[in-house]
């Protein structure tokens, strides 16, 4: 039996897809809407909140090199006098 590219891309017969989908959204929609999800709630409150994400993305994203600076900030603070003592005192390593 010859498949053509919507048979393919539906793993079988599109109507038959088409109805199990349909079947299973039901399904996997009670089961949410049993425990208390909202689909239409989900959404708005998505989309109000994509601006903060972005936000927190963002601002993580400058928080980590500013941590990353401070850190390399405080790290010399010590290493670099050690390291300068070690080197005019003419310490070798062992």
């Amino acid at each position: 039996m010859e498949q053509n590219a919507l048979t393919r891309i539906t793993g079988g017969s599109p109507l038959r897809t088409l109805v199990w989908l349909l079947v299973l959204s039901i399904v996997v929609g009670f089961v949410l809407d049993t425990i208390g999800l909202d689909p239409f709630g989900f959404l708005r409150h998505l989309i109000a909140n994509f601006d903060r994400f972005v936000d927190w993305v963002v601002h993580l994203g400058f928080d980590a090199v500013r941590n990353l600076m401070r850190y390399l900030v405080w790290g010399a603070v010590f290493v670099v006098p050690i390291w300068l003592i070690v080197r005019l005192t003419g310490a070798r390593r062992g």
